[in-house]
């Protein structure tokens, strides 16, 4: 299992109550700073578990690595 701090797949709803999935990358810099890019996906799920499934199926996601908003 990740490190909770580093979950790379966030799935939070938005304005209109459709879940939206953010791919996160986490690099560190020369002096261990943590850069994240986050990549809001454009596609809207109806529910976390579609949000889940997507990410497994597109990004190779592994159970544990989910944070949710």
């Amino acid at each position: 299992m990740t490190d909770p701090k580093n979950r790379p797949f966030l799935i939070n709803k938005d304005v209109d109550g459709n879940v939206r999935l953010t791919v996160r990358t986490i690099r560190h810099n020369s002096q261990g700073y943590p850069l994240i890019t986050a990549l809001l996906q454009e596609e809207l799920f109806k529910t976390a578990a579609a949000a889940r499934a997507f990410a497994q199926e597109h990004f190779s996601a592994r159970p544990g690595e989910y944070a949710a908003k």
